[in-house]
């Protein structure tokens, strides 16, 4: 059976749009950001990193939370190395690989000569283990399987330095999947926690190969990473080799923007996440730098629960994404660093074909559509249809920029049309049950990042986030099983050209049918300091700390 050399492989997984290796030339959404600097690097000192949130859990399977991934990035590393600015895949952790003719095979070479933090040796045997939690998971430690691992079957240790994957159906996506946070190796005594065991309050005991030790944890104010003395196995392409430049960095909680982007300015803290857009002036008018990597997945979108009786009909549908005038959120709300998103992916996302034709703002035409479908104009502007009022609820989405002030502006634009669009602001209890059922929140607002065809399976699956409940989770019912085998396509294919084929397929049957109304592509924006060299993220805009240095 022919097998195929990592580098082939590599070359086939790494579609590159013109867009993103434009971007990444400039320093707007490539793997780094320089000020200019003034000399060479420089080892020592201490960096303050202000993150919106708080870390929920370092089980890398569930770490897509940016918080999250922001940790795991840099104590973990991975089997292969994706390079943020060309999404190339290169050698980590495995310095080759081999993969069979129908992707249900992938045999890996492992570096011999790397340590865990802990002093434990890297072995075949530990790589297996890895990934027969990702890819299998384990119900009585509530540790899930990975939506970044699809169709996998077992592993076959052949020697201390080689491991073999068998998938029960073509997986693709798995060389990609191993670049992924979501695959972050851990050491056997991290592997034997419960999901409990990787929360708030454990963070300490979060064991990898990566570049910084997590060595103090102030539960949901502060995580200490320490620069690992040893540690001497960073990708080839890395600026270097060796230990990380900084001694440490002082991760610290700050949920108020105002307060991350004071901090920023008054010199307090080095570097912030999630510069707000209407902040962006303040910071570069201060002399401070943006860094803007873009998250390369499924866009910021809202999905239309299509289990919902009355999103049921693709008229109402048309007609909500026909009442969203998206260019005017985008306008008043956001950046040229949010461009309008042209369909569910990214344009920066391999695979990604323009749907924008299905998108268009027509307030006349979803008028229209509403008669169409029954529902009248009531006397105070909102539709009736049998005595049920057109009343839809959506969630604010907290992770993602501006998200209220977004479905605020979407409320007001979908009443003009007759609809009365709700918001869920509840306590995360109350948030966690509602969300999961179409009766409660019929529209809800997320993204995901991922730099991989995977993604929009990822988003959409009945089995993986399942945005548009298309499996009710009550009845285990599936509303649309076209559309579920559209996303296994996606996922099963093992030929590049035809699985960008039914990538696209999915892209165009959820905008024809107007599952979802995506609003823009999602960066991550990153103020920094200007003598704050290296700044850098890996392919969907996770802070990489390895190769950052002070130039004081």
């Amino acid at each position: 059976m022919r097998t195929t050399a990592h580098r082939t492989a590599a070359r086939a997984a790494a579609l590159v749009t013109a867009a993103a290796l434009a971007l990444a030339a400039c320093g707007g959404a490539g793997g780094a950001a320089d000020s200019g600097g003034s000399g060479e690097p420089v080892t020592g000192g201490t960096l303050v990193y202000l993150d919106k949130g708080t870390f929920d859990t370092l089980y890398p399977p569930q770490a897509g939370f940016y918080p999250n991934g922001g940790l795991v990035n840099n104590v973990t590393d991975r089997l292969v190395h994706q390079n943020p600015a060309t999404l190339e895949l290169e050698p980590w952790l495995a310095t080759d690989w081999e993969i069979n003719e129908d992707a249900t095979e992938y045999t890996f070479t492992i570096r011999d000569d790397v340590t865990f933090s802990d002093g434990t040796p890297l072995t075949a045997e530990v790589v297996a283990q890895n990934f027969d939690l990702y890819g299998l998971g384990d119900e009585d430690r509530a540790l899930i399987v990975s939506e970044a691992v699809n169709n996998y079957a077992s592993s076959e240790v052949v020697d201390d330095t080689h491991v073999t994957f068998h998938f029960d159906a073509p997986a693709p996506g798995f060389l990609q999947a191993t670049a992924t946070i979501n695959s972050g190796i851990l050491a056997p005594s991290t592997l034997e926690g419960a999901f409990e065991d990787f929360g708030p309050g454990n963070a300490v005991n979060v064991i990898g190969t990566g570049p910084f030790v997590i060595t103090d944890e102030e539960i949901g104010t502060s995580v200490t990473l320490t620069a690992r003395e040893d540690y001497d196995w960073a990708p080839a392409s890395a600026d270097h080799q060796g230990r990380a430049y900084v001694d440490e960095v002082q991760v610290q909680v700050t949920p108020e923007a105002s307060v991350r982007v004071g901090a920023l300015l008054s010199g307090q803290a080095d570097l912030a996440r999630e510069v707000p857009a209407q902040d962006e002036e303040r910071v570069t008018g201060a002399g401070l730098d943006l860094f803007a990597p873009q998250t390369r997945g499924v866009n910021n979108s809202l999905s239309l629960r299509i289990g919902n009786d009355i999103l049921a009909d693709l008229r109402v549908r048309q007609a909500l994404v026909a009442g969203v005038d998206r260019q005017a959120i985008v306008d008043t709300l956001f950046t040229d660093n949010y461009p309008l998103a042209t369909s569910i992916l990214s344009s920066e996302a391999t695979g990604y074909v323009d749907t924008s034709e299905h998108y268009d703002y027509d307030p006349t035409r979803a008028e229209q559509l509403l008669d169409e479908a029954g529902w009248e104009v009531g006397p105070d502007g909102i539709r009736v249809k049998d005595g049920q009022v057109l009343t839809l609820t959506v969630n604010e989405a907290l992770p993602q920029p501006r998200s209220f002030e977004v479905v605020t502006q979407i409320s007001q634009q979908l009443r003009e049309i007759g609809v009365d669009l709700q918001i869920l602001r509840a306590d995360a209890g109350t948030y966690a049950e509602a969300i999961q059922d179409a009766d409660q929140v019929q529209i809800y607002h997320s993204m995901v990042g991922r730099a991989d065809m995977d993604v929009i399976k990822s988003q959409f699956y009945s089995t993986n986030r399942n945005t548009l409940l298309n499996r009710d989770p009550q009845t285990d019912q599936i509303t649309d099983p076209e559309l579920e085998g559209l996303l296994e396509a996606v996922a099963s294919e093992p030929e590049h050209e035809a699985r960008i084929a039914a990538s696209q397929a999915v892209q165009t049957y959820l905008a024809e049918n107007a599952y979802v109304i995506p609003l823009f592509e999602e960066p991550q924006v990153f103020g920094a300091q200007p003598d704050i060299r290296g700044v850098a993220a890996e392919s969907v805009g996770r802070p990489t700390f390895y190769g950052m240095w002070l130039d004081r």
